[in-house]
């Protein structure tokens, strides 16, 4: 009689986090080449046809033309540019926020974040005349007041997600009533000013701005690499993480300043385009897999959501509109969505 032979493990199993790997490292080239694709795609399109390799040259200087160079890297590059910075800022901060307090519906959106820095941009912009540079630099002033304030409320002995999330919305709708009565006062010009900058869109902001985002994400997005192995031990639990030796306010802390900072910068470039930071992580975690991290994919779909949503906005629907009004019109239906879907689930709080 012949022994029965078991058969071998499947090879998902025995090779399952080399598997993992290899489908994040995939869904990320796919990714970076997509948001590629929409770069060169944003600096072809509009009243002066550019081809994609006149494009390329044009944009990483391998070649010289005069006309083509002043459409692309004066006229186009800029905006081509702030909108993969700023989808790149707001997709890696939304992603951090939902898993550091454990809630699909966190989100800098909503939590009071952009909603200080809107009240600081818009009282420099009725109240002081105040240029680009110094609407930018009022608007991530507070973006970081108002996460100072919301933490500081929160604060019981550490922080709960909920808690969190409930003082943020309370302090957004506090901010966001101040911003009604600015702008009711405010002169007509200045008043079109405040609300053409509230509903956010790529490529209103100077060069100066738009190279101290680039420079902020040179520092941040490695920084919420580095801190992605702490995140994975709070999502567990602050009980688990201490027994683990993990020092946990220092590290949620320490996230929490990363995603309001580039949050922070991301609006001062591009106003509080709403909705990105809420949709990219969740995307990014879906095609990647709960355990491969994300956090560069949720920056590049971040950065596809804003690119694409700014194709459409100046070159698909009859009218131009702000980048805002797009992601808006994308974002809602998710929203709806997802509170419905959080409160069968039996996670609403």
């Amino acid at each position: 009689m012949i022994d029965h032979v078991p058969s071998a493990p499947p090879a998902s199993r025995t090779y399952g986090p080399r598997s993992r790997l290899a489908r994040t490292r995939a869904v990320t080239v796919a990714l970076a080449v997509a948001a590629f694709a929409l770069f060169i795609l944003t600096m072809m399109v509009g009243s002066f046809y550019v081809p994609a390799w006149d494009v390329i040259t044009s944009a990483f200087h391998l070649r010289d033309e005069p006309s083509v160079d002043f459409v692309v890297r004066d006229l186009r590059l800029p905006t081509a540019t702030a909108a993969v910075a700023v989808g790149v800022a707001l997709g890696v901060s939304g992603l951090l926020f939902q898993k550091l307090l454990g809630n699909p519906l966190a989100s800098p959106d909503f939590v009071g974040i952009s909603a200080g820095a809107s009240m600081f941009a818009v009282t420099a912009i009725v109240l002081f005349g105040a240029g680009s540079t110094m609407i930018s630099a009022s608007a991530l002033a507070g973006a970081l007041t108002s996460a100072f304030i919301i933490y500081v409320l929160a604060w019981r002995d550490g922080i709960s997600g909920y808690r969190f999330i409930l003082i943020g919305i309370a302090v957004s709708q506090f901010m966001m009533s101040i911003i009604g009565y600015i702008v009711a006062r405010a002169e007509l010009y200045e008043a079109r000013q405040a609300m053409t900058w509230l509903v956010g869109t790529v490529g209103q902001a100077g060069s100066t701005e738009l190279r101290t985002l680039l420079g902020a994400l040179l520092v941040l997005v490695p920084a919420a690499l580095v801190l992605q192995r702490p995140l994975r031990v709070l999502e567990l639990g602050d009980d688990t993480a201490k027994a683990l030796g993990a020092r946990v306010e220092i590290s949620r802390l320490a996230l929490i300043a990363v995603s309001i900072v580039l949050i922070g910068f991301a609006t001062a470039v591009a106003g509080p385009i709403m909705f990105v930071a809420l949709i990219a992580g969740p995307i990014a975690q879906r095609i990647v897999g709960h355990s491969g991290g994300g956090i560069v994919a949720a920056g590049l779909v971040g950065s596809i959501i804003v690119l694409g949503a700014d194709l459409v906005a100046h070159h698909v629907v009859p009218v131009a509109l702000p980048t805002g009004v797009i992601t808006g019109i994308i974002g809602a239906p998710y929203l709806i969505w997802l509170l419905a879907t959080v409160n069968r689930e039996g996670r609403g709080g």
